[in-house]
């Protein structure tokens, strides 16, 4: 958890609320004191993650299956070696 004073905060706002969004908790401070906490929505992360999950089921479901030899071609497209 890292803690930041007041003034540099409302400085930097927009990269405190980035770390915020990737999950980190930030915690403002004036003269010292503990007198704010930036934190994760808590229930936000796990509904996209949720989402992410509904959304590669559907994928795979509407995805042919592709043979084994396949696959290990294409695992090498575009490498130039």
């Amino acid at each position: 958890m890292r803690e930041v004073q007041a003034s540099d905060a409302k400085a930097h706002l927009a990269e405190l609320l980035t770390a915020v969004e990737r999950g980190e908790t930030i915690v403002i401070t004036r003269h010292g004191r503990r007198i704010a906490r930036l934190a994760p929505e808590a229930g936000l992360e796990q509904a996209e993650i949720d989402r992410a999950i509904d959304d590669l089921a559907r994928f795979r479901e509407r995805s042919k299956k592709a043979p084994l030899q396949d696959l290990l071609g294409a695992r090498h497209h575009g490498h130039k070696y």
